[in-house]
């Protein structure tokens, strides 16, 4: 194939374009800023958010969305999820018809409470509609770049989109499985970012591997119950984007979200924490559309909300373990 465009140069947008050069002669990853796009087109490296990372010679910066569009076989839509609807507005007027458009943030947009596939779908004309999809599941952008095995989710309502893209991503060290269920890859995706700060808050507090195991799993269920009141599989959740990413960002090092919980767990203000951070930690402002959800939908999400009482109304993080622990005793499965 011959040319693929990214838009959005931070850390996974990054990433995605690197894994492209696999199957495309050129890979274009569009940025706004300047110095960002030279580095990445000159020295291969994307020095402010992968520093010290080599980039394929195949992969080229641009500043210019025309230019980056033209001729493309492939969109790929790497903004935070929060950006996403603001950067498809001038987009929109430049994405050949027909290819595939997939969108790779984790995130819910607030206010709208609309998953990405959602917001493409309102920025693109109907006949675009066909080509959107979603990839998703347990990537870290330092390993994809560092060529590390990882596999994911392409989702799409079209199950011929879904299996373009596949073909499009999968190579020896990039496997992609196709799905139908956008909501669910989407939900799974957007709100294990969320359970990944109280992981963090739990380890900032110092609370051991008992509280986490215990987020994690009972996270799982609160995500799963939103999920399928939004018509979601369960079996999803399950998955790679359910399980497998909750699993990772709630564990490893590289997880932004659980770093953000860590910080918080030691009592830091949440504005100095992001202030410090080049990157976005998407479950801080998905904490907010998480509670909204749980709202709309009579679904309750005790951790979630915790979270977003620790971000936005500076409960203790302390007082948030203590309120979960004591809430009315009830039965597993319900």
């Amino acid at each position: 194939m011959k040319k693929a465009t990214v838009f959005g140069a931070g850390s996974f947008g990054t990433a995605i374009a690197s894994v492209l050069t696999a199957n495309f002669d050129e890979v274009v990853l569009w940025g706004r800023d300047a110095a960002t796009v030279a580095a990445i087109t000159e020295r291969h490296e994307n020095p402010g958010y992968l520093p010290g990372l080599s980039l394929p010679m195949r992969l080229v910066g641009d500043t210019d969305l025309e230019r980056a569009s033209a001729g493309t076989e492939l969109v790929v839509v790497a903004t935070p999820s929060q950006a996403t609807r603001g950067l498809m507005a001038q987009v929109a007027r430049v994405v050949p018809a027909h290819v595939p458009v997939v969108s790779v943030a984790k995130g819910i947009e607030n206010d709208t409470l609309l998953t990405m596939t959602e917001v493409l779908e309102q920025c693109l004309p109907e006949s675009y509609h066909p080509s959107i999809a979603v990839l998703s599941g347990p990537s870290f952008a330092k390993e994809m770049v560092l060529g590390m095995p990882t596999v994911v989710t392409i989702a799409s309502r079209w199950e011929k989109t879904a299996q373009k893209a596949q073909a499009m991503f999968s190579s020896e060290r990039f496997r992609a499985y196709t799905s139908t269920d956008v909501v669910g890859v989407q939900v799974g995706g957007s709100l294990k970012n969320v359970i990944a700060i109280a992981a963090g808050m739990a380890d900032g507090l110092g609370l051991g591997h008992n509280t986490r195991a215990a987020i994690i799993t009972r996270g799982l269920a609160e995500i799963s119950r939103i999920a399928m009141r939004m018509g979601a599989n369960p079996l999803t959740l399950s998955g790679l984007a359910g399980m497998g990413d909750l699993v990772l960002t709630c564990t490893g090092e590289l997880s932004r979200n659980r770093k953000v919980g860590i910080e918080l767990g030691k009592g830091r203000p949440l504005d100095d924490i992001l202030a410090e951070m080049k990157q976005v930690a998407e479950g801080v402002k998905t904490a907010k559309s998480a509670k909204d959800l749980a709202a709309r939908r009579s679904c309750e999400l005790p951790i979630c909300e915790q979270v977003y009482q620790i971000a936005y109304e500076r409960k203790s993080p302390r007082a948030a373990v203590l309120d979960l622990m004591g809430r009315t005793p009830k039965s597993e499965l319900t």
